[in-house]
């Protein structure tokens, strides 16, 4: 059988590698943008070490194609650093490294995967006492020199939990408790073993672009710059994203549930129950402090944002109702509304058009009825039709009275070219809502904040918009890149950070999505997408309880049962 590797044809021996047949081509490169660093086959992420023809057990002259390169037909992509995909390989790399470097220099201090800030990634330690940054990079930089091969072992799961209990990694081996399959996979180099839920790159040599900062608690680390890979990213601190960060693992603590591992206990004992009520009503506390604060100012537009599936509409909702105990009048307003008419917006370079680009918001229409609300003037308001694409004046008009305050809701609310230059800035305050979910797998391992919201999209477009898996995870990659372009760089601008997760919905959500995902096949373009998920929920205990879930919370927005959507 031909193979066809980024549409080079080779005919492969048994027994050669990935890694072989790329060099043997000429296509692995030394810069970190231009350099394999993993391969997709038929919808799955493979490691460059994977052997795409191999002789058979029973017959050492019959070569035995793998069942990825049949569902192919002997495609093969490679993934660099440009890639999702392939990015998640390298970080995943750089997880191996980092936690064998501490074990190495500072084999009594315990390393925790805290959230990503930005282009760098925090490690918190249990002690900073003795801990040295430059006898730490001295030894990551060992590591990668060595180009140590990363090679995945197959180990019984029994074996594993005996390994991570006799080195001390109680996370791990509790988490191990939880697995159904009989085997696990891990990553080991001398006495150091452990698993990052994916691919590695073929060695640590492919860590080539990196730095280490000192941060209050342990360290940040660096990753290459997305828009150019061969250099370091620049940071800029985060101050209000760390402060959110900082406040859930404070909500951890105070309800016992940090790993999930933990959220499985409470699952266990019944005890999620009582979960639920404190996570509601500190996102009830939260939304009450945001009034007060709305209301101190004196501000009488709120601008909310946030990236998909984070909780927009409910958290818009829920300040209203806050915003009424102070005696205002709050009134709903969405920037979906100002779309310009969609057959006037031309495509860009690749022939696509962008949907989510501030330039399919008609921001002087916006501006122009912002000035005039605020000053007390009436304004015709526009209603946008998605089923004819084009935007609507039905004679909805708004004026304010002098306990009006208006809370407009959108992808760009955060942008600054929605607000007049010569406006009162007191006037207008600025919300940011995310989930960040601050739960972790292990200690080692932390559930990505897209994780969450891409569970809450996939059940909310499947069983309220009846979006298939395959086209809600086809989207998702586009939704990111708009993400970062149209909405984390205006972030750190709001007034307030809310962190819109809950510590228990893994558990309620993965009752609507586990069946769903795991009716995904092998050869569908979205299944190492599927993969990942299901990774995590696997070991994720599932819940009955959403009769404790209130009407009003934002889990509801996702799974049905709103009241705000009641009418």
């Amino acid at each position: 059988m031909k193979l066809k590797i980024n549409g080079y044809e080779i005919a492969p021996q048994p027994g050669q590698t990935l890694l072989e047949l790329v060099k043997y081509l000429g296509l692995d490169k030394e810069a970190l943008s231009h350099r394999p660093i993993a391969a997709k086959i038929a919808g799955e992420v493979f490691n460059l070490n994977y052997v795409p023809v191999r002789m058979t057990e029973l017959c050492s002259e019959r070569p035995s194609i793998r069942r990825a390169m049949a569902a192919s037909g002997g495609e093969i992509q490679l993934l660099t650093y440009s890639d999702p995909s392939g990015k998640d390989v390298y970080c995943r790399t750089v997880q191996f490294v980092l936690f064998l470097a501490l074990q190495n220099t500072y084999p009594h201090i315990e390393a925790k995967m805290g959230s990503t800030v930005g282009p760098a990634l925090m490690i918190h330690l249990s002690s900073v006492e003795d801990f040295d940054l430059n006898k730490l990079k001295a030894e990551i930089k060992r590591l990668v020199d060595l180009d140590i091969p990363l090679i995945r072992r197959r180990v019984t799961t029994q074996t594993a939990i005996e390994r991570f209990e006799a080195a001390g990694k109680a996370d791990k081996a509790r988490l191990l408790e939880y697995r159904t399959a009989e085997y696990f996979d891990e990553y080991a180099y001398g006495d150091f073993s452990d698993y990052y839920y994916g691919e590695l790159a073929p060695s640590t040599g492919y860590m080539q672009v990196w730095d280490v900062l000192s941060a209050e608690g342990g360290f940040l680390f660096l990753y290459p710059d997305d828009k150019n890979p061969s250099q370091v990213a620049p940071y800029v601190d985060m101050p209000h994203f760390r402060a959110v960060t900082n406040e859930g693992a404070r909500w951890c603590a105070l309800m016992e549930c940090e790993t999930v591992s933990d959220l499985n206990e409470l699952v266990n004992t019944g005890k999620i129950r009582e979960l639920i009520r404190v996570n509601e009503a500190l996102h009830e506390k939260g939304y009450s402090q945001i009034a007060d604060m709305v209301c101190q100012r004196g501000a009488k537009a709120v601008m909310l944002a946030g990236p998909s599936s984070s909780g927009k509409t409910t958290s818009a909702n829920r300040l209203a109702t806050q915003l009424r105990v102070h005696g205002k009048k709050p009134i709903l307003m969405s920037l979906d509304d100002y779309y310009v008419d969609r057959d006037t917006i031309q495509p860009g370079p690749d022939g696509q058009i962008d949907f989510e680009h501030i330039d399919t918001i008609d921001t002087d229409l916006f501006r122009v009825h912002l000035r005039q609300l605020l000053a007390g003037e009436e304004v015709e308001l526009p209603v946008f039709n998605f089923l004819t694409g084009k935007r609507e004046w039905n004679g909805h008009k708004m004026r304010l009275s002098q306990d009006t305050v208006i809370i407009v809701e959108g992808l760009h609310a955060l942008n600054p070219v929605l607000l007049p230059a010569d406006l009162d800035k007191t006037l207008v305050f600025k919300l940011y809502v995310s989930a960040l979910l601050p739960l972790n797998l292990d200690d080692h391992n932390r559930i990505p904040s897209s994780y969450l919201r891409l569970l809450r999209r996939t059940v909310r477009d499947y069983e309220n918009r009846g979006s298939s898996v395959e086209k809600t995870l086809s989207m998702w990659d586009s939704v990111r890149r708009g993400e970062e372009r149209w909405i984390f760089p205006y972030q750190e601008n709001a007034d307030v950070i809310f962190n819109s997760s809950t510590l228990y919905e893994l558990a309620v959500l993965k009752n609507h999505i586990y069946p769903l995902l795991n009716a995904v096949q092998p050869e569908q373009s979205c299944y190492e997408q599927v993969r990942a998920m299901v990774k995590i929920l696997n070991y994720v205990q599932p819940a009955q309880v959403e009769d404790e879930i209130p009407p009003t919370s934002l889990v509801r927005e996702f799974i049905g049962g709103n009241s705000f959507y009641r009418k």
